[in-house]
């Protein structure tokens, strides 16, 4: 559908524009249709590269093993799909990923229980040190495979949107706003019909990347607000906690008036608010989560198969949508052992396949790649190797 443009006037006088777009929460309706659409992807994309570098088989029939995944519970329907079209394509392989949370995968894959991490922020420098020291060879590799819009998601009788500064995001989820007519909200939503019910805000009970994410917005944009440092665990006490996205999910369903941060993928019926920036307000999308992340540059002195981007939380930018998730696939450029090597490639391969992206944003909702991190991702699932 088109955007629609609405003139809406700001607190102070001046007037602000509000763009509204469809929120992309196309969850397939059936796994066997992204099944089929999926394990064609892998054929097409993953055919011959299991042994390129790796030097071991070629053809899906070699393939065989266990392939163990953790993390990023934010990726899971993708990752439904990912595993369907790859099983589809290498049905001896024994593909399993558990949605543990982004810090409870790193730690998996650091510690050699996973053979590869989903994860909403990208290693530190801690990490990335042990991770190098779990790789044979030395190099990781983070290949940002999924992107999404994280939405700032409530249930609230009647409202079905909302418009918020980042400095009401901030207020709400530091308690200092506790009901939803509070005069800052109201003069931001003159047409809404706002009950005076009070706010229960819902965060992460685990270490998370989507919090990390989140933190690291409100750290950027409200820094008069909101003063903790960017954390994959939740620093303030107060409001209520549930572990995974599901789980936040789930309890501000069950609670008026609750509000809670989670892939835009996951709000299903729940109001979802769009936040300010420059002079719109920007309603969380797969097309506005992709353009912050095309204007936004790489974190430096990473290695050569690294990828990790630095999000620009501060853009300005028509049609930006600057709460947004960056998940990446981590991973060893070097396995130990050469099962490992060629199951991680094949997959990976899969994932970042034209069509594998568009059997995760069917399933998911969420941003495909574009072309440029498919190039980039190429050459590190070019360099899996073992030794």
């Amino acid at each position: 559908m088109p955007g629609i443009e609405v003139r809406v006037p700001l607190p102070k006088g001046t007037e602000l524009k509000l763009s509204t777009r469809s929120r992309a929460v196309a969850l397939s309706a059936a796994l066997a249709g992204t099944l089929s659409l999926a394990a064609c992807g892998a054929s097409n994309e993953t055919e011959g590269t299991s042994g390129g570098n790796g030097g071991g088989g070629g053809s899906a029939a070699e393939l065989s093993g266990d392939l163990v995944g953790a993390g990023a519970s934010s990726q899971q329907a993708a990752m439904e799909a990912w595993q369907a079209g790859f099983e589809g394509e290498y049905p001896d392989v024994q593909f399993s990923y558990d949605p543990a949370g982004s810090g409870a995968g790193r730690e998996q894959f650091i510690d050699g229980r996973a053979d590869f991490a989903g994860s909403d922020a990208a290693l530190d420098e801690e990490e990335l040190t042990a991770a190098q020291e779990r790789c044979a060879g030395g190099e990781v590799f983070e290949l940002p495979n999924y992107i999404s819009p994280i939405a700032v998601i409530f249930n609230l009788e009647g409202v079905d949107s909302l418009n918020l500064t980042p400095d009401l995001i901030a207020r709400i989820f530091t308690g200092q706003i506790t009901t939803w007519n509070d005069p800052a909200i109201a003069e931001a939503n003159p047409d809404a019909q706002l009950p005076d019910t009070g706010i229960t805000p819902v965060h992460r009970g685990d270490d998370s990347g989507t919090t990390d994410n989140f933190t690291d917005y409100l750290f950027q944009t409200a820094p008069d607000v909101w003063t903790s440092e960017p954390d994959g665990v939740w620093p303030l006490p107060g409001g209520e906690a549930a572990n995974g996205t599901s789980g936040v999910v789930g309890v501000v369903e069950s609670t008026a008036g609750a509000v809670t941060y989670a892939d835009a993928s996951r709000a299903g019926d729940l109001g979802v608010a769009s936040v300010a920036v420059g002079q719109e307000f920007v309603a969380p999308s797969a097309e506005a989560a992709a353009a912050i992340v095309e204007n936004s540059p790489p974190v430096e002195g990473r290695g050569e198969y690294d990828f990790a981007i630095e999000l620009n939380r501060q853009t300005e930018g028509s049609g930006e949508y600057p709460i947004v998730l960056v998940s990446y696939h981590v991973g060893c450029v070097q396995y130990d052992d050469q099962a490992a090597a060629d199951n991680v490639k094949a997959f990976m391969s899969y994932v970042i396949s034209e069509d594998g992206q568009a059997a995760a944003a069917e399933n998911a909702g969420n941003a495909p790649i574009s072309d440029t991190l498919r190039e980039q991702a190429q050459t590190a699932v070019d360099a899996i190797t073992a030794g």
